[in-house]
């Protein structure tokens, strides 16, 4: 196990709060390996980046030679964690609980050590405890102590309804400490207040409190919004490798080093050395290569990352069109094929008048030229390729 002061430089790295970083000294002191926890409720079946900003965290802990504990939550997710939100968040079925866990397992393995991680359900301790131990644990935290919470503070000074069941989520999460005897909890930095609360209940059940990492919210594509499924922003582990690549090719040169901190498994040193090389007059595009690389790689192998590196630089260095492209078949009707039926048709745009805004702005091309007119009319038969934007193309047959 290394030196404690390098342990806890790469602990620190990326991290937003260490909390107490006193007593975290003390336990990488006495030498053993200590019990990291993380969790992770199963509310949607895929992970995007964003989520792995923790999991890499949990890999650093890892390579340091301690103890890592994944854990689903899926008694905890059939409550649903309201933090971040404004309004209640509907439970999910304990069906579509178990099948999103599935695909977790699988996910994380991409990054974790499998040998080296303890996967745990939360329902083992929590569907024996029963009506009576939850309620014996609600009696161990009261509703001010709740209310300090900034979104359950917010929703209460806006007559915002706030669901009992939602006050006992935080209790859930700090037993799953107790259950599980964290040395350490991580979380994001809207977690901090969940995380306090497996302090407080670690004290009370005679257990050494857990130290508290919280780690900072990735930012998504746009640079500005917490990455996010709903807002579009965000880049799937799952995700096709061309795709996956593109998309982090287009990230800003200023987020760029925001990614190499929390995504990439460099050294602190080696980015350091890279944004000396920047400054010194390298293209930001060519280290952002070595980023999208890494990334790929790490979720779809070495050679599938060069294959998407080899694709990106046809499409968009060269031009040329992406062999594996969409191929859709369409029909002539009563009326004639305008190209903007076909671009929606499609799926190139979500709609007719998105369709002929991209052709005013000049974003769509037909077979690799430029398409000007926006009543333009496919003839009776033939293949032709269409471009929206830099990445979405289409094949298209017209019988």
């Amino acid at each position: 196990m290394r030196a404690v002061e390098d342990q806890l430089r790469q602990i620190r790295r990326g991290s937003e709060e260490l909390l107490i970083e006193a007593e975290l000294l003390e336990k990488l002191k006495s030498g053993r390996p200590l019990r990291i926890k993380a969790g992770f409720d199963p509310t949607a079946p895929d992970l995007h980046l964003g989520h792995t900003v923790l999991i890499n965290k949990l890999r650093h802990f890892q390579d340091l030679g301690h103890h890592v504990m994944f854990l689903i939550g899926d008694f905890t997710g059939m409550i649903g964690d309201p933090t971040g939100k404004n309004v209640t968040r509907p439970p999910l079925s304990r069906e579509q609980i178990l099948d999103n866990a599935r695909t977790y397992e699988e996910q994380v393995f991409r990054i974790l050590d499998p040998q080296k991680t303890e996967i745990c359900f939360n329902s083992v301790w929590f569907e024996p405890f029963g009506a009576a131990g939850m309620i014996r644990l609600a009696a161990l935290h009261t509703v001010a102590r709740m209310l300090e919470r900034d979104d359950f503070a917010k929703r209460y000074r806006n007559g915002q309804p706030i669901a009992i069941h939602e006050l006992l989520y935080p209790l859930c999460q700090g037993y799953d400490s107790v259950a599980m005897n964290a040395d350490v909890e991580l979380g994001g930095t809207d977690q901090k207040f969940n995380l306090l609360v497996g302090r407080e209940l670690q004290k009370h059940y005679g257990q050494a409190p857990q130290c508290i990492l919280t780690m900072p919210l990735l930012e998504g594509l746009d640079g500005v919004n917490k990455m996010s499924k709903s807002l579009g922003n965000y880049v799937g582990i799952n995700e096709a490798p061309a795709e996956m690549f593109g998309k982090l090719m287009s990230i800003s040169d200023e987020l760029m080093w925001r990614y190499f901190e929390l995504l990439s498994f460099r050294s602190s040193e080696a980015i350091a050395a890279l944004q000396q090389e920047v400054v010194g007059g390298r293209n930001p595009r060519d280290v952002k290569v070595l980023l999208a690389g890494e990334i790929v790689d790490r979720f779809h192998g070495a050679t599938t990352a060069a294959r998407a590196l080899a694709d990106f630089d046809a499409r968009f260095r060269h031009g040329a069109i992406p062999d594996d492209i969409a191929e859709v078949s369409l029909q002539h009707g009563a009326e004639p094929l305008t190209i903007s039926q076909v671009l929606k048709q499609a799926g190139l745009t979500a709609s007719t008048s998105e369709a002929m805004r991209m052709i005013e702005q000049g974003g769509v091309r037909m077979d690799g030229n430029r398409v000007d007119d926006k009543h333009f009319v496919f003839p009776a038969a033939g293949t032709f390729v269409l471009q929206v934007g830099k990445r979405r193309h289409a094949r298209i047959r017209v019988g």
